[in-house]
């Protein structure tokens, strides 16, 4: 296998996958499982399935599309742009909505295939991301949907957490309950979905608080690292190492800590800053900030430090380690959620799905 890699355990995958599945639904809640982390591979996506999600969904429609043989309904999670609209009504059954001009251009396409296209329109509960904020441009944007014949409109969504940081809470989401049943009682519909945001959510049912009539939560990070991302503690019973990253040591020396010359900018135009620890055992592996983000990864040897990196270089510390390494010796790397996507992303990392 050629380096770097970045393994995928997916039997540990698939475990989380039943885990939180099974949480959600004692709360009466189904999972969308979102597979954009790993850009939709569909190998992995099977683990998702395997585990008993209800929806597969994605930010990126290129993904859908390479998840289209299978059966689940498919979700497009980010609001569709006009120009993909063609793509989104033949590959996505569902997508995410808050502007009027977007579904009417889903409509026309949907009356041109012949077919119907299910949304769900976001609500902004103060997260500040996408969707309706004020009730008033809501209901009127109901109006609009219902006149739109190739559109049906089957749920109320919200996201929270991802942009301003606001936490899930019974109130914020009681809310948005409230409004979608405002909007079947006003409308004289049923609507199929109310869809209370990702993993950050989880912290309410983690401490027993009933997230009321909420049935749908779009989940990505607590299926791969087994965490709730509204404080980011650990969900007992799950993995955090089902993806993990191996870089190949390509050099070892004896060097100062401090650079020796002029400080100027850096390959990434800023002016780094370092601190003098005397001489250190300096690491240099095979992989960059063209394939990771350095808070990204984390260490499994607790005696390696990452000090920096470039484009094709990351520069670690090994003075600590209780490990000899030579070189051609493989360093093994935790992943947060943004570390698996940028290594899954990049074409450069070899993945390898066990």
């Amino acid at each position: 296998m050629k380096y770097p890699k970045v393994r995928v355990d997916l039997k540990k995958l698939e475990h989380n996958v039943k885990e939180l599945v099974d949480l959600c639904g004692k709360n009466g809640i189904k999972v969308a499982g979102v597979t954009k982390v790993f850009c939709g591979n569909p190998e992995i996506a099977k683990a998702y399935i395997r585990g008993g999600i209800s929806y597969l969904a994605d930010s990126r429609i290129e993904n859908l599309i390479k998840l289209k043989d299978f059966k689940l309904p498919k979700i497009l999670l980010r609001l569709p742009m006009i120009s993909e609209v063609e793509n989104v009504v033949k590959y996505a059954d569902i997508s995410l909505n808050s502007e009027l001009d977007t579904m009417i251009a889903l409509a026309k396409e949907a009356n041109k295939r012949g077919k119907l296209h299910k949304v769900i329109l976001m609500i902004d509960l103060g997260d500040l991301r996408e969707g309706y904020f004020n009730e008033k441009d809501i209901y009127k944007a109901v109006e609009e949907i219902l006149e739109l014949k190739t559109i049906e409109l089957i749920g109320i969504g919200t996201n929270l957490t991802c942009y301003g940081g606001v936490i899930p809470s019974e109130d914020n989401l009681g809310r948005l309950v409230n409004i979608t049943r405002t909007i079947e009682e006003r409308y004289n519909i049923d609507l199929q979905i109310i869809s209370g945001g990702n993993s950050s959510s989880l912290h309410l049912l983690l401490n027993d608080k009933k997230i009321e009539d909420i049935n749908m939560l779009r989940l990505g990070e607590s299926l791969v690292l087994g965490f709730e991302t509204a404080y980011g503690n650990r969900i007992q019973n799950t993995y955090d190492d089902a993806f993990q990253l191996s870089v190949e040591v390509i050099e070892i020396k004896e060097k100062p800590s401090l650079p020796v010359g002029e400080i100027g900018k850096d390959a990434f135009g800023k002016v780094p800053n370092f601190i003098d620890k005397g001489i250190r055992k300096r690491i240099i592996c095979a992989i960059g900030k063209q394939d990771i983000e350095l808070d990204g990864i984390i260490p499994v040897d607790e005696g390696i430090t990452i000090l920096g990196g470039s484009s094709d270089h990351i520069i670690l510390d090994g003075t600590d380690s209780k490990i000899n390494y030579k070189i051609g010796d493989k360093l093994k790397f935790k992943l947060t959620y943004s570390g698996i996507l940028r290594v899954m992303t990049s074409e450069y990392v070899k993945k390898d799905i066990t």
